[in-house]
């Protein structure tokens, strides 16, 4: 499966983050881990998508990459925060012809995450919007003359679970969220995607 720029992204973003969390681990005092102030954070997940293209019925798509989540704190001990997420995920052999195809998208958007005391759950809700990317043979044999794969719209809304682990760490438990893309398709330039993440956390 070929690589591309978003993965290569991801991974460079996934080790600065993990040497980043072990070092401020050496030095963090110990507190608490639920009831904390909001602080930055990155996510770095596996995240699979179920898509409903090529249009017709449900000729469903299941795509597997990953995604990289940032979340700045909108104000200190507030509860919301400003989110910029990138996703990249990629699916072959579609269709008796084989096509492959690799959906990205880059959004960003509000997040509210209500407190639970002292409980070292975190659940949160967000709606981001902003341009999704299609590339693969099976864009470019089915639909040639597809005029938006480079840059379409998206939305994606949901919501998620983490469990926090110590000031540094969190476990996303789970992510679950309805993507929204209006890449052309030659029928209804819409599809409507499950997406679906599970990951790790670095708090900063």
């Amino acid at each position: 499966m070929r690589i591309g720029i978003q993965a290569k992204v991801a991974l460079l973003l996934a080790t600065v983050a993990v040497f980043t969390a072990l070092a401020a681990a050496q030095t963090a005092p110990a507190t608490p881990t639920g009831d904390q102030p909001l602080r930055a954070e990155l996510a770095l997940d596996y995240t699979y998508l179920r898509a409903n293209a090529p249009p017709g019925g449900c000729s469903c798509i299941n795509l597997n990459g990953g995604s990289a989540t940032f979340a700045w704190p909108w104000k200190p001990g507030g509860e919301f925060a400003l989110v910029g997420d990138i996703t990249a995920a990629h699916a072959g052999g579609i269709s008796t012809s084989g096509y492959g195809l690799t959906l990205s998208s880059y959004t960003v958007g509000g997040r509210y995450l209500p407190r639970l005391g002292h409980s070292s759950l975190q659940p949160f809700g967000q709606v981001l919007v902003g341009l999704a990317h299609s590339s693969g043979t099976l864009v470019e044999g089915t639909n040639p003359a597809t005029g938006n794969a480079g840059a379409a719209f998206a939305a994606n809304l949901g919501g998620g679970l983490d469990l926090r682990a110590n000031q540094c760490f969190s476990v996303r438990l789970v992510e679950a969220d309805y993507l929204i893309t209006t890449i052309d398709n030659g029928t209804n330039n819409h599809q409507n995607i499950l997406r679906i993440s599970t990951g790790v956390v670095v708090h900063f």
